[in-house]
């Protein structure tokens, strides 16, 4: 069974982007590239590092806690962000 990741990367404009995936090292890399795999969110506001990540023990798991993040508010991210460090 795989090992699920959410993650949130701030992007060089100091926004927030919250995703999940089975590879953080990949995804990131993708990121950060220009190509089709990359977010589009991302892709023009590369680079970006990884500020936060939740190991999950499966997809569905990791989707319900992702979109949990995406509503929270940007002072609600940035606390969660500085608590995990």
């Amino acid at each position: 069974m795989s090992e699920w990741f959410v993650y949130m990367v701030e992007c060089a404009d100091g926004s927030l982007y919250t995703g999940i995936t089975t590879d953080l090292h990949r995804r990131l890399a993708e990121h950060n590239s220009d190509g089709p795999q990359a977010a589009r969110y991302t892709r023009s506001r590369a680079p970006v590092s990884l500020v936060y990540q939740e190991p999950w023990p499966d997809r569905a798991t990791a989707s319900r806690r992702e979109a949990a993040l995406k509503r929270l508010s940007r002072a609600e991210k940035q606390a969660l962000i500085r608590a995990a460090r």
